[in-house]
């Protein structure tokens, strides 16, 4: 438009020279101020622009929204504690510690490092009186939970002063694990490191042994040196002050209403990746088979669809499955409570500056806050059975409520014999205490969330890119009140049958990534020792390693030492591995048997019988050592007899040998992939 319009505007019209000659003048005096001016607009749009600049950056990146430091002002808070928790359970602490501080007129704050700028720390003295605690579990082997990344990450690079911060620190691990409380050691070191000032000793809890006891003895401990160093005291007994409010919604949009979604709401019915822990993908269930041919044990391998998510797997990986609570549980618990379990509800938090809005996604029935949200199997801590005593009309029964829930030593004592040891959870704590009938509304509350279960792989993504493989064992037991508990998620994927009448079987599921990894070169040996279910993962390497063979890659010898109860009941994937073994994958296949015959026979005796070889493949061949299942005796009994085979055939001492091993363990060359 804008060249048409010049062009009828300067043509000129018959006439004179003279008109002529003006016409052309016209045009050059035209066409300059067009280009002046067309110069001017632009350079004046860029002047413009530049006050602009600012305003974007301050919407991208507000000032102060992950400051904690700004928060705990604002609300009047001086102690914060930070967690790391993978399963929930240091979450539940952090809660616990942060209630505990109106006890001594303090106002304590729970919160996730991952939602906050942790290098605030050092402005923490700002606050009088102020404290951070950090209540840090260790994952895996020696590693970070998974929103403690960032605040790992940040606290071995930062150089900041720390010198105004107190803190404490209580870490939870299992001793059966190589690196028992790596976490919790770290942040208490590397604080104290940075100049910030300890009040109180590490606190290291053992979930080999009794963490709840552990964490209990800590805590009676803690608050009197947070007393001293303040000069603060005790303004009574423990309380108990309801951290959410009920509102029944008696007239709801059902559309709005949670049906076990963990994050966005309708996320399972309109599913959108990346996958992740809040937003699980429902992948269909395509084979769910029984690996054993006898004994009183349920060996399953499940296959689960993952085509169309975008989700990317490698062998070693970890499947997280959210599993279900058993409807006959959930019905047991509202017949005893007197509860319509299909009551909508919301449970809103009375303090309205916390991030956590509710202790689960609200609003829903309470129907799927049992089956889907809350641990209902698993015995409750001190704290809910505290909580839970001003319920109780029977006097004797709310007398020993509180006992246990004491730190006296009768009190741990009773709660380890009678909660612990006889494995009673919440409804058989109910059945076993008839004037017990707490509101439903703050049972919900109390109880902790049911958590993703972890399950490694049994499959490589070079063979089956849209399908993810589980290998497991339904746990089922009699308790010593004679009652049967069963395993939550191996109960609830034993029952997922693909394409029960005529409907799939849908499996909430997300990848988390491992370090449990094949060499980089596939000429490199790998020694792969996985009694039971621990040969999940080596299924995926030995897979991978035969596609390695089929593109023409130098694969290195492959040695599988796979150990069961019995030849004839549970040898999982037996003709799998003879196929790799007779295509040549697989170069070594050797089994134990644990009770086909008088003396019990492990892995590693195998081991030891092949001493020789393997010292071979370790010292010359470079091989990698994995080592996956039981952690409390395998995987120590197999280290030991690595310790044995190094120090008889590199002729060194036994502090040599450890030392030996300890270094292939920091090279990468023994992963480990256990569980207690």
């Amino acid at each position: 438009m804008g060249d048409a319009g010049m062009e009828s505007t300067v043509s000129p019209p018959e006439g004179t020279a003279q008109d002529s000659f003006l016409s052309m003048t016209d045009v050059f005096l035209i066409s300059l101020i067009t280009g002046l001016f067309t110069y001017w607009f632009f350079f004046r749009k860029k002047k413009e622009e530049i006050p602009d600049l600012p305003k974007i950056q301050t919407v991208s990146s507000p000032a102060r929204d992950s400051s904690f430091i700004e928060k705990m002002k604002k609300t009047g808070r001086n102690i914060v504690v930070f967690y790391g928790s993978q399963t929930g359970t240091a979450e539940e602490f952090a809660n616990r510690l942060s209630k505990d501080a109106h006890r001594y007129g303090l106002r304590g704050m729970a919160a996730d490092p991952e939602e906050y700028d942790l290098s605030d720390l050092s402005r923490l003295s700002e606050i009088d009186k102020s404290l951070a605690v950090f209540c840090m579990a260790t994952y895996g082997e020696g590693d970070p939970t998974d929103n403690a990344q960032d605040f790992y990450d940040w606290l071995q690079e930062a150089d900041t002063d720390l010198s105004g911060l107190r803190f404490a620190v209580f870490g939870l691990g299992n001793k059966t694990y190589e690196h028992f409380n790596a976490m919790g050691k770290y942040v208490d070191k590397r604080l104290e490191e940075l100049g910030a000032q300890r009040i109180f000793e590490l606190g290291l809890g053992d979930d080999d042994g009794n963490l709840e006891e552990d964490f209990i003895t800590w805590r009676e401990q803690f608050w009197p040196a947070v007393c001293e160093h303040f000069g603060v005291e005790a303004t009574g007994e423990e309380s108990s002050i309801r951290q959410y409010e009920l509102v029944v919604h008696t007239d709801v949009n059902m559309n709005k209403v949670y049906t076990g979604e963990m994050g966005r709401l309708k996320s399972y019915e309109n599913q959108k990746p990346p996958f992740d822990a809040k937003n699980p993908f429902l992948a269909v269930v395509t084979e769910n088979r029984k690996l054993n041919e006898g004994g009183e044990r349920h060996l399953m391998h499940l296959e689960l669809d993952i085509s169309n998510s975008k989700i990317r797997y490698e062998s070693g990986d970890h499947v997280a499955v959210y599993p279900a609570n058993d409807a006959s549980l959930v019905n047991q618990l509202g017949e005893i409570l007197g509860t319509d379990l299909d009551t909508v509800m919301s449970l809103n938090n009375l303090d309205e500056e916390s991030n956590k809005k509710h202790p689960f996604p609200c609003p829903t029935s309470y129907r799927t806050a049992l089956t889907y949200y809350l641990d209902i199997t698993n015995p409750p801590r001190t704290n809910v059975l505290y909580e839970l005593a001003q319920y109780a009309t029977d006097t004797g029964e709310q007398e020993q409520l509180r006992k246990m829930a004491s730190s006296s030593a009768e009190g741990k004592a009773l709660y380890l014999s009678w909660v612990v040891e006889a494995r009673r959870n919440i409804l058989a704590i109910l059945q076993d205490m008839p004037s017990l009938r707490p509101p439903i509304d703050h049972l919900c509350e109390l109880l902790p969330r049911l958590q993703a279960r972890y399950y490694s792989i049994a499959s490589s993504s070079k063979v089956h890119p849209n399908s993810i493989h589980i290998c497991a064992v339904t746990v089922e037991y009699e308790t010593k009140t004679g009652r049967l508990n069963k395993g939550v998620a191996t109960n609830w994927l034993k029952d997922k049958v693909p394409n029960e009448n005529g409907r799939n079987s849908l499996v909430p599921m997300y990848v988390r990534k491992s370090q449990f990894r094949l060499p980089f070169k596939p000429s490199t040996p790998v020694i792969m020792i996985g009694p039971g279910t621990g040969i999940a993962p080596f299924i995926g390497f030995i897979q991978e390693r035969a596609w390695l063979k089929e593109q023409g890659k130098e694969v290195g010898e492959t040695v599988l030492y796979y150990g069961c109860r019995r030849e004839r009941e549970d040898y999982l994937y037996r003709q799998e591995l003879a196929r790799f073994k007779q295509e040549g994958v697989l170069t070594q296949l050797n089994v134990a048997f644990s009770r086909d015959q008088a003396e019990k026979v492990y892995v590693q005796h195998l081991l030891k019988k092949n001493k020789e070889h393997v010292w071979k493949l370790v010292n010359d061949g470079n091989a990698h050592i994995y080592v996956c299942g039981d952690a409390r005796n395998m995987a120590r009994d197999v280290q030991n007899t690595f310790y044995e085979i190094v120090s008889e055939y590199g002729n060194m001492n036994q502090s040599q040998a450890v030392d030996y091993v300890k270094k292939l363990m920091t090279k990468g060359r023994y992963s480990l992939d256990v569980w207690s």
